[in-house]
């Protein structure tokens, strides 16, 4: 259990807040670039508690201000796009990406008004699908060299989704390797060549065990945390009946991402983004280390499931995400269809919108949990003393040393899990045909 003053300061993310103040200092998913196709570039976003909006300029370039003009607080969403700038249909005064409003046409031509006008704006950069902003104070950091941002963009995909909870709770789920021999378990297995796009149903690393069987006949694993210069590495460890060991790389990348592996191919980094604190946007990019990635299927299949343009799941707390007794009896343990979002959500959503952590009671797989809760509590204290050492942001060498991180499943000896994982990720970037940069675990 944690005091109700503790899960306050964990879960609060606006402005003015402790962790809000944390999630700052790093660069923030606000978009998809998809979202700017079409004919007006222009889309609302509120993070971290504040309204703003989101613009791409003819020449490719993402402005990210206030939602609301300086002038008398009309709503720039709907804002003229032209020139290099958003232009607010009340009055006309225009606004760069820099947040410098460059016109006020209704006042006499002498004036020297908008000069002295400027509203919020924060930098944005974008990488393989994702708009990214920087809403701390002073120069923006760089971003790490993790490798969905370093891939190619024919080998990622980006896509996101609406949780109707606080965002510590979406990536407590994330790090909590335990769950998925439960909320994940699968009563037959899928055949895994019919899994492209599908977590946990390929076969294990070179075996022809399908994940599904793993998790459902494995279902207590050991879990080792370690810390990390990008945040935590996370272990599972299970026993095939002392003839080998089941390893499962996943990690946390501070302060709110994960990544973890999807397949012997593909990896999942998700950011888990606050919206407000009661609501949150996942954002994934997905990896591959071997083909190309099929953007059409894999948009498509996720499609079934969100509906544009806010990306609100079509399965979820209001259709009793999907829950189906039956197949809760003959084919999964939840009952809640066979995509985990689905699975994820129901987890995620069901505390409440803000779960109430003086209740809760952790057991021994919750270890990263509690590991990951002790590191954003040291980096609010860092932040607000102003003394002490960031994850990624104090790394030596800046945020660009900080690269991969290993996310893989392999099977090995019992004796010799501890090389199998490193063995398994040189191999696969080895033969990957975007020469991806070596992972610092694996150096």
């Amino acid at each position: 259990m944690i005091s109700e003053e503790m899960n306050r300061t964990l879960t609060r993310t606006g402005p003015g807040t402790e962790a809000g103040a944390v999630l700052r200092r790093y660069w923030q998913p606000v978009a998809l670039t998809v979202e700017f196709d079409g004919p007006r570039p222009v889309r609302p976003v509120t993070i971290l508690g504040e309204r703003l909006v989101a613009f791409r300029n003819e020449d490719g370039s993402y402005g990210l201000i206030d939602r609301h003009c300086p002038h008398r607080g009309a709503d720039l969403c709907y804002g003229r796009l032209e020139d290099g700038g958003l232009r607010c249909p009340f009055h006309g005064w225009k606004f760069g990406t820099d947040g410098q409003c460059q016109e006020t046409p209704a006042e006499p031509e002498e004036s020297t008004l908008a000069q002295r006008i400027r509203t919020t704006a924060y930098p944005c950069v974008e990488r393989n699908g994702i708009v990214f902003a920087y809403l701390g104070e002073g120069e923006a950091p760089s971003l790490p060299e993790i490798d969905c941002l370093t891939a190619p963009e024919s080998h990622t995909f980006a896509f996101k989704g609406l949780i109707e909870s606080n965002w510590l709770q979406a990536l407590e789920v994330g790090i909590d390797p335990a769950h998925a021999s439960f909320l994940h378990r699968y009563l037959e297995d899928d055949d895994p060549a019919d899994g492209y796009g599908k977590q946990f149903r390929d076969y294990v690393g070179g075996t022809d065990i399908p994940m599904t069987r793993v998790l459902r006949d494995f279902p207590r694993p050991k879990i080792e945390v370690e810390t990390t210069d990008y945040g935590l590495r996370i272990t599972a460890l299970r026993d095939l009946n002392g003839e080998a060991m089941h390893v499962r790389v996943t990690n946390q990348i501070f302060p709110q991402a994960i990544a973890i592996p999807m397949s012997n191919e593909m990896t999942i980094t998700q950011w888990h983004v606050p919206v407000d604190d009661e609501t949150c946007y996942w954002y994934a990019i997905f990896t591959s280390f071997g083909q190309p990635v099929d953007h059409a299927k894999m948009r498509e299949q996720r499609l079934q499931l969100y509906e544009l343009p806010d990306y609100i799941p079509k399965v979820g707390k209001r259709n009793g995400y999907g829950y189906d007794p039956v197949e809760q009896k003959m084919r999964t343990y939840t009952g809640m269809g066979d995509d985990i979002n689905v699975h994820d959500q129901w987890a995620v959503e069901s505390p409440g919108p803000i779960q109430d952590r003086t209740k809760e009671h952790l057991g021994q797989t919750d270890v990263a949990i509690a590991a990951y809760r002790r590191m954003l509590l040291r980096a609010i204290k860092t932040v607000r003393k102003g003394e002490g050492v960031l994850p990624i942001l104090d790394t030596e060498g800046g945020p660009e040393a900080i690269r991969g991180p290993v996310a893989v499943d392999t099977v090995a000896a019992p004796d010799a899990w501890s090389d199998a994982w490193l063995a398994c990720d040189r191999a696969r970037r080895d033969a990957a045909p975007w020469s991806p940069k070596p992972a610092a675990a694996a150096e």
